[in-house]
């Protein structure tokens, strides 16, 4: 039978054992708090406090205009439907839409939209899984369409 070397386990054993275990989950830590922070696409608005005096007005003038924005994505084509409250399509003056994933700003993209017979359509090439659309239109009076939409891919 071959002999085991049973050396005694002594507390600079049980102190290099609890460091290196700190070490690792400490150093774990820092990297997937480094990684969090690095890909975070940043704020929302410069200033939070400004962008709230505002909030309510411009919320109700938005559901004053009654519109409605349906999105579909198939083929390679993104497409965005405003319809008022009538069910017509929108007027739609101006349109402004950032593409991108919730959790980084590495695949955002500003797609340029060609509008055909009331839908607007962007050739756009998106890999499986969430999307975020943030969709600011603009009414003929200047009044603001602002809506945040989740898309998912299939893959």
């Amino acid at each position: 039978m071959a002999q085991v070397d049973a050396r005694e386990l002594t507390g600079r054993h049980v102190f290099a054992i609890t460091v290196c275990a700190f070490s690792v989950i400490i150093g774990v830590n820092i990297t997937l708090a480094y990684q969090a922070v690095s890909t975070f696409p940043g704020l929302e608005v410069s200033n939070s406090y400004v962008a709230s005096q505002t909030f309510d007005a411009d919320r109700k003038a938005q559901q004053r205009l009654g519109w409605t924005l349906a999105t579909s994505y198939d083929a390679g084509h993104l497409r965005l439907t405003f319809r008022d409250a009538q069910g017509l399509a929108a007027p739609v003056k101006g349109l402004d839409v950032l593409v991108g994933r919730t959790t980084e700003a590495r695949d955002d993209t500003q797609p340029v939209f060609v509008q055909d017979g009331g839908v607007f359509v962007a050739p756009l090439a998106l890999h499986p899984g969430k999307w975020m659309l943030r969709v600011q239109a603009t009414a003929p009076d200047g009044t603001a369409f602002r809506q945040r939409i989740d898309l998912f891919v299939k893959g």
